[in-house]
């Protein structure tokens, strides 16, 4: 079997809604919805190893810390290790008053009844019931007219109003699915929640919710904000209903099918951390919750050591978060090409300078550190890497800032050294090649080991020291306008080693009383080659002299 060449045979294109004057292009996401969590329900049911009672509560504990209210615990009539988990919760006092957990379950006498009781004693809970009601699921799967499905509904409707009266101690509250929405016609969907509508009796002081399942993306996600808007418009009742979204991600649209039903009209996000779920998975809460961020829109939900959540969700999954994963993985902030990081290199440099709070780095739309992540990451360093690369790695490592046209010339080095190893170059390959280059590990030719300088009486600088040369102690001295070319004279005095200064430059390392001092010689040789020195010290006049010394070693 092959592609065919033309697939129109085979696969209809998905019909366009018929909504004049649609609103929702023209609306923006100014707050966040309800959040819920099917984490522990739609994801777990997906993974290949469903998830203990031991992961499910370490997953629970990790949702409550994120700051979700309204928790999917489970499918309590799917068998005893579901219904366990769920009484373990209510028996144990494990959900907090602020948060209500819902159970779902299939519109069956049987199998609502064992989710109430599943429930019994819990402060506040959401019971959701579902059927399907689509062309395909009537005709294919059910073999049922349009009347037998909406009487599923309405029989589900009874069985949640009867079940609800056995415990009037918990505050219950009804969700309805006209599962498989998305592929659904409009009218009849709507027809099915008006008539679960007409026996609950919601009220705008107690909702329904009505929760509009993409169960496969069949369609873009326009299509999707379409369906959800002309649902909204026509809805009787509306302001008694919660209108919920859950969208899968079978076309990879998943989240922006959930951010245009929200412009839609739509109230509350259904989905999973990092959009675990069936085939390709669900909506993702993070990456939606994480777009809000970015547009300064306050999601209630807290992401600030994504790492931790990362670490949480991988455990109890069993699944790695890819590292291309919006927001959370781990080349997500990373940029190895050379021109992307002088970018961000610049970009970071006028944050600093800014007088305002705003967040305007190229190619970060969010700030890593908002969650929990550092900036050493931000910049890597491989073949494909430019001056800004390294230079970044060097000052975030070390805390050295190197002068731009030292930058190019180091360079060269970099390269070279990534081209033989063939793989990224960490912090300390960087380190170990900027030591070699210039000349900072003992033993050298010349090292310094004792100096002083003075000033004679026509203002003229006097360098004298002890200077080792290939181990050896050689007193020294020599005269210039200032320390640097005092230095410069000694050499040349002393050993005949001519040395033009060309550029200098220094900057603290740090701060505090323990801070050091780097600093940068430009120098030309005898036969005009550039040559560059770098020195470290805690005194930044000791640092200068052994820059010089440095680029003196060069020509040794």
């Amino acid at each position: 079997m092959t592609m065919l060449k033309d697939p129109s045979g085979k696969y209809r294109p998905f019909p366009q809604i018929n909504l004049p004057e649609r609103q929702w292009p023209s609306r923006t996401i100014t707050k966040a919805p309800r959040w819920l969590s099917t984490d522990l329900r739609d994801g777990n049911q997906s993974l290949i190893d469903p998830m203990g009672a031991e992961k499910k509560t370490r997953f629970f504990d990790l949702l409550l810390k994120v700051g979700l209210k309204e928790i999917e615990v489970g499918f309590p009539a799917a068998g005893a290790t579901e219904y366990d988990f769920i009484r373990g919760l209510v028996d144990s006092g494990r959900i907090p008053q602020d948060v209500m957990v819902q159970v779902l379950t299939q519109s069956r006498d049987d199998l609502i009844r064992t989710s109430f009781e599943s429930l019994a004693g819990v402060h506040a809970a959401i019971v959701h019931v579902y059927n399907a009601v689509s062309p395909l699921w009537r005709q294919v799967v059910f073999g049922m007219e349009q009347s037998d499905i909406r009487a599923i509904a309405e029989n589900g409707a009874k069985q949640l109003r009867d079940q609800a009266a056995r415990f009037p101690q918990t505050d219950w509250h009804f969700e309805y699915s006209p599962e498989t929405f998305s592929t659904a016609e409009l009218d009849f969907s709507i027809e099915c929640c008006e008539a679960v509508m007409n026996i609950l009796q919601p009220t705008p002081e107690k909702p329904i919710i009505l929760n509009l399942p993409a169960t496969v993306e069949a369609a873009t996600p326009n299509i999707y904000a379409d369906q959800i808007e002309y649902f909204c418009r026509n809805l009787p009742n509306r302001e008694s209903a919660v209108i919920s979204l859950h969208t899968h991600n079978d076309r990879g649209t998943g989240v922006a099918a959930a951010e245009l039903g929200l412009m839609a009209g739509a109230d509350r996000v259904e989905g999973c951390l990092f959009g675990n779920g069936e085939r390709t998975g669900n909506c993702c809460l993070v990456t939606v919750a994480l777009n809000m961020y970015t547009q300064g829109v306050d999601p209630r939900l807290d992401f600030s050591d994504i790492d931790e959540v990362i670490q949480t969700v991988e455990y109890c999954n069993q699944l790695k978060v890819p590292e291309r994963h919006p927001y959370g993985g781990e080349l997500v902030f990373t940029a190895f090409s050379g021109s992307h990081q002088d970018a961000i290199k610049k970009g970071f440099a006028a944050q600093e300078k800014r007088n305002d709070a705003l967040w305007a780095v190229p190619y970060l739309p969010i700030d890593p550190a908002d969650l929990g992540r550092s900036y050493e990451a931000v910049i890597r360093v491989n073949s494909q890497s430019g001056k800004g690369g390294f230079a970044w790695v060097i000052e975030q490592d070390q805390g050295l800032k190197i002068p731009k046209r030292m930058q190019a010339h180091f360079s060269r080095h970099v390269q070279e050294l990534a081209d033989e190893l063939g793989r990224e170059l960490y912090a300390e390959d960087i380190w170990q090649v900027f030591r070699k280059v210039y000349r900072l590990d003992d033993p050298q030719h010349f090292s310094l080991l004792d100096y002083e300088e003075t000033k004679a009486a026509d203002g003229s600088r006097i360098f004298a020291g002890k200077i080792g040369v290939d181990g050896q102690e050689q007193s020294v001295s020599g005269r210039g306008n200032g320390l640097i070319s005092s230095v410069c004279a000694t050499l040349a005095d002393s050993f005949g080693l001519k040395l033009e200064v060309r550029d200098y430059s220094e900057h603290a390392m740090g701060a505090g009383s323990d801070a050091r001092a780097a600093a940068y010689v430009e120098c030309a040789g005898p036969d005009g080659q550039v040559i560059w020195g770098v020195g470290i010290d805690e005194d930044i006049a000791t640092a200068s002299v052994r820059a010089v010394l440095s680029a003196a070693n060069a020509l040794k």
